[in-house]
């Protein structure tokens, strides 16, 4: 029997991922966005339905950062509201386990839980530096060394509060030490569905140990290949079995009529994605300079990056670059090899269009890579909000459906049954 997909929708928001500048574009904070989102995703029977979350706008050259999420109610509410217009979609939320409590947020997602029908899931992460803390009263108070500690401890914790099914508790831990009782009954899926996005190795380590689920950024085939095997190899020494952990990588996706059309729409989306305000501030951050003063039409900056990673020029997002001056000399390589300006360079090497084409030869590689064992599903990150999931949904579903690798009606009432979890 061929392995089934995984399909999820994730919400992305204001960024150069969500072309906001398109006609079509709606609301990134209206409810009605989100709902037609989550109603499309449920009539394509998806598994899940995804919100990202910020916990401080991002800031460049010291002010908003330009393409940032900016008004995104909060998570939880949304996915509350999304838990009346909705049956059989999972309602999955991005939250910090650095700057909330176990008993809170576990009582939170327990609540969801009980008013989905057993629906919740909780994408784990978490936040070492000092500039996200100064929106709490603890603000930076967590050493980098300590913040996989502290998520996988809160995990736990959380756990125990939800098997305690209303009664008494008393955790104690070198991140917690908290006593009382429980004021949620257990839900109708035991626990949420725990997913996790850290690529570190700590954060794979946490992923083997505590998760059901892995939001991963590895999306071409062999390094995803190679990513799942080094997950699921780790599983073992946790008495975990290799399907009790789904790895689903964020992707995204342009269709057309045939694959030179598509290449087309993907080449016009991309160019939208990165305007050339766009293309110097993402060029800024890996040289970690003021760069504006430089033409995106032109060629890459001649001077070295900086390299202080305790003064960067962007706050709030998480270090993408290890190695400025290698990373510096890769893209000076290609742009002097293939003639490129700073704009067409940052549109190939912060490209994100995974799967370009017509229906049926998306629908072709996204099984090859669940069948090679390349990951388990896909989150579907669209371009536009709130209708550019609508194309997938009646163009590629039916196809995938025809191959017998995804259902043709929701199999469990809960998220977890859905998935296959326990």
């Amino acid at each position: 029997m061929p392995k089934q997909i995984i399909l999820a929708a994730h919400f992305p928001g204001v960024n150069n991922t969500t072309v906001w500048s398109d006609p079509r574009a709606g609301s990134q904070i209206d409810f009605g966005s989100f709902e037609y989102l989550a109603r499309t995703a449920e009539r394509g029977l998806f598994d899940f339905f995804f919100l990202a979350e910020g916990l401080r706008l991002r800031e460049q050259r010291g002010l908003i950062h330009d393409l940032d999420v900016v008004g995104r109610p909060d998570t939880l509410t949304v996915l509350t509201a999304l838990a009346a217009v909705t049956t059989h979609l999972g309602l999955a939320g991005t939250l910090n386990a650095t700057y909330h409590e176990p008993y809170e947020l576990a009582r939170q997602l327990a609540t969801l839980d009980h008013l989905s029908g057993g629906r919740a899931a909780w994408n784990v992460v978490t936040s070492p530096g000092a500039f996200f803390g100064e929106n709490f009263r603890r603000g930076g108070f967590l050493d980098h060394a300590d913040r996989y500690v502290r998520a996988g401890e809160f995990i736990q914790a959380a756990r125990t509060l939800w098997d305690t099914d209303g009664g008494d508790f008393h955790i104690q831990s070198s991140q917690f030490d908290i006593k009382g009782r429980f004021g949620v009954p257990r839900s109708p899926q035991g626990h949420p569905v725990i997913l996790q996005a850290g690529d570190s190795d700590g954060g794979r380590e946490l992923s083997a140990r505590h998760s059901d689920a892995i939001f991963s950024r590895h999306h071409q085939l062999a390094d995803a290949q190679e990513f799942y095997r080094d997950v699921k190899g780790r599983l073992s020494q946790y008495g975990r079995s290799a399907d009790s952990l789904k790895i689903i990588p964020g992707v995204s996706y342009v269709l057309g009529d045939s694959d030179a059309d598509a290449q087309e729409k993907a080449h016009h989306i991309r160019r939208q994605q990165v305007s050339p305000q766009t293309a110097i501030l993402l060029l800024e951050q890996l040289w970690n300079r003021d760069l504006s003063a430089y033409d995106p039409e032109g060629p890459l900056p001649s001077a070295d990056p900086l390299l202080d990673e305790d003064e960067t020029i962007i706050k709030g997002r998480a270090g993408m670059y290890p190695d400025r001056l290698k990373t510096a000399a890769e893209w000076r390589a290609r742009a002097e090899a293939k003639n490129l300006s700073i704009r067409d360079l940052i549109i190939e090497v912060t490209g994100r269009q995974n799967f370009i084409g017509t229906a049926s030869s998306v629908a072709a590689s996204l099984n090859e890579y669940v069948q090679t064992d390349a990951c388990d599903g896909f989150i579907l990150v669209s371009h536009l909000t709130p209708t550019g999931l609508d194309d997938f949904v009646d163009q590629v579903v039916p196809l995938l459906q025809e191959r017998g690798v995804f259902r043709t009606s929701y199999e469990a009432t809960t998220l977890r049954g859905n998935l296959g979890l326990a």
